[in-house]
């Protein structure tokens, strides 16, 4: 039986966590002297009363979570962790009702990007800092974050992780978890500190390197300028993203390997990170040759630009520096190709990961030579470790589940009267957590506020699913999970 105390003791310490950077905003709302102080105050003390009563409700629990309390947990976090999230913005008035401002806050915590706001420019700064500030805590997650920080308050830790960690293989720097978090986090906030000095050196003032930092390394794309990074027109800060944009789709804890642990040929002979190299280059060049014939763009443009649009979707950041709704359709294939496929597991991007397309390649391959060989045994290897049986047929439960998700939610938007080119990427979107679209009723650089309200609603399930991998979230409604054991 699900154990409520423990969910709500949890789930109040974890908002304790929101309140307070909540008051951090109404910090920067006090230094900037802008008229968004007050809405941070009073969600700060909303969020504090709500963490109270539910600590209050959860007085006397045991520390301990079995696996159904913390697939529980870990989705309520992210539901509940949104829905305080949204009141900054209802009560400063930056968006007036509820779907809006809470499709806004999913989009953050969940790293997709997709925004409804029109002008972000006229925003306050503390409010910019909060919408990027959400991104960068939902980046390697909620519960996570909180096991790296207060590991006593989280019982049961490898049960969260089991619950909010991408990907199928799980692979730790440290036997305990807690260590293996701190280690995680602190490469985190590493590149977020390195990439916002880089933006800084090459012309961002500070307030724009924080926000922009944030949102690159946690894969999110939230920016503080309606032009996103196509605002500054300048090469240097294209690179700059593109590479912070690449390492931060790479497996954290390969990069702890690689950088920490001096062993950088674990880098070169890993699988997934060879395949992630493989597409981004095949698809930059597509898309290079593509522009550079069919648009006029000269060399360095034409790569610039292709190499931002690929890093930026297939990491599901979705930031942009040019509008690609503009270029030849066949690069929206390559660029729905990547967004749907992502960068790898154990990183801070969405989408189907790169381990998994490894995995999927070498069943197909072992298909064609079981037809030679039918007596022949061919397991499926990733990096040298035997993949069982359980986790294909989970691997391919996960590509159906997904394509079932999708192909619901383009119909349902289809016959909401959006065109079909808009209907499946933005699906495929807010599943991938990428958050650009392609179409023409809404493309990559528009906002997503003409949609109706209950597509917006379902919108944010999916964008909730895809960041906690369909099954987490999925297993809640099931009849036998709330079954007594």
């Amino acid at each position: 039986m699900v154990n409520f105390r423990i969910t709500s003791k949890i789930i109040g310490s974890l908002l304790f966590i929101e309140a307070f950077f909540m008051a951090l905003c109404a910090a920067i709302a006090f230094w900037y002297q802008e008229d968004d102080d007050l809405a941070f105050l009073l969600s700060m003390l909303l969020t504090s009363g709500c963490a109270f009563l539910l600590l209050f409700a959860g007085r006397n629990a045991e520390n301990t979570l079995s696996r159904r309390d913390a697939y529980l947990v870990v989705t309520a976090s992210w539901v509940i962790f949104s829905f305080f999230g949204m009141f900054p913005f209802l009560f400063h008035g930056s968006i007036t009702n509820v779907t809006d401002a809470f499709f806004e806050t999913m989009s953050g915590f969940t790293t997709t990007g997709a925004t409804i706001l029109d002008d972000v420019e006229r925003l306050p700064h503390a409010i910019l800092f909060w919408r990027s500030l959400t991104q960068w805590i939902g980046g390697l997650g909620i519960v996570f974050f909180t096991i790296a920080i207060i590991p006593s308050l989280v019982g049961g830790s490898v049960k969260v992780f089991a619950a909010e960690a991408t990907g199928p293989i799980r692979a730790k720097v440290h036997p305990r978890l807690t260590t293996s978090a701190k280690w995680i986090w602190t490469i985190y906030v590493l590149l977020t500190a390195g990439c916002a000095l880089s933006y800084w050196a090459v012309g961002m003032n500070w307030f724009e390197a924080s926000n922009y930092s944030m949102t690159t390394t946690a894969t999110g794309g939230f920016a503080i300028h309606n032009d996103s990074t196509e605002y500054f027109h300048s090469a240097s800060i294209d690179y700059i993203s593109i590479l912070f944009q690449f390492l931060s789709g790479i497996n954290f804890t390969l990069l702890y390997v690689s950088i920490f642990k001096l062993r950088f040929k674990s880098l070169l002979k890993n699988s997934e990170f060879k395949f992630y190299v493989s597409v981004l280059f095949i698809a930059t060049a597509w898309i290079m040759y593509l522009l550079f014939t069919r648009m006029g763009y000269d060399i360095e443009h034409a790569f610039r630009s292709a190499l931002f649009q690929v890093v930026s979707f297939m990491t599901t950041t979705g930031m942009f520096n040019e509008d690609a709704g503009q270029w030849p359709h066949i690069t929206w294939v390559i660029l729905g190709v990547v967004m749907y496929l992502g960068a790898c597991a154990g990183s801070t991007s969405g989408g189907l990961k790169c381990v998994r397309g490894v995995m999927l390649l070498k069943v197909v391959r072992n298909s064609f030579r079981q037809i030679l060989h039918p007596n022949a045994v061919l397991p499926v290897r990733v990096n040298g470790q035997n993949i069982p049986q359980s986790k294909l047929v989970a691997l391919f439960a996960f590509f159906a589940l997904t394509m079932l998700m999708v192909l619901f939610t383009a119909t349902v938007m289809i016959m909401s009267g959006i065109d079909n080119t808009n209907s499946v990427t933005i699906a495929l979107s807010c599943v991938g957590n990428v958050g650009p679209t392609l179409g023409t009723q809404i493309g990559p650089v528009m906002s997503w506020a003409v949609l109706p309200v209950h597509i917006k609603w379902i919108l944010c399930l999916l964008m909730l699913m895809g960041r906690l991998e369909i099954m987490t979230v999925l297993v809640l409604f099931t009849r036998n999970f709330w079954r007594e054991a």
